[in-house]
């Protein structure tokens, strides 16, 4: 299994919304940049990944599945772009914020730290292991 970072600015499309997409899911639509497509092309059924709130935020909310593998993006007219599906598996009991994360030595290497402005990252399990447990999460 691998692990994933989604960010999404909430007044676009939140973590409540993820969670009324309920069972069925909902598209990782609207990424239009060339490395975080590879990241979702690289992405397997089952995989998790942490659901980031940006802009004003700037924390991790919640943890999402990957429900559906690459597949195009249902909002892109022409075709070229693709997206994963992902469903809510549940809550950040305490959300974990981009300033925690970066005061977290070793953490200093995460691609959240580094390329702050990708949409879709890898997380490393040494940096999920930390990250869920700096924010109480504790996988079933």
């Amino acid at each position: 299994m691998a692990y994933w970072l989604f960010k999404t600015e909430p007044g676009t499309f939140s973590w409540d919304d993820q969670l009324k997409a309920g069972a069925k899911g909902e598209e990782w639509s609207g990424v239009r940049n060339a490395l975080a497509q590879k990241h979702m092309r690289a992405m397997k059924k089952d995989d998790l990944g942490f659901f980031y709130h940006s802009v004003h935020e700037k924390r991790i909310v919640g943890v999402v599945r990957v429900l559906n593998e690459i597949h195009p993006d249902s909002t892109d007219p022409t075709g070229r772009w693709n997206c994963v599906d992902v469903v809510a598996v549940a809550p950040f009991p305490q959300p974990v914020t981009l300033a925690e994360i970066k005061s977290e030595p070793q953490l200093s290497d995460m691609a959240l730290v580094k390329y702050s402005r990708l949409s879709v990252q890898p997380v490393k399990p040494e940096e999920w292991d930390i990250v869920c447990r700096m924010g109480g999460y504790k996988p079933a």
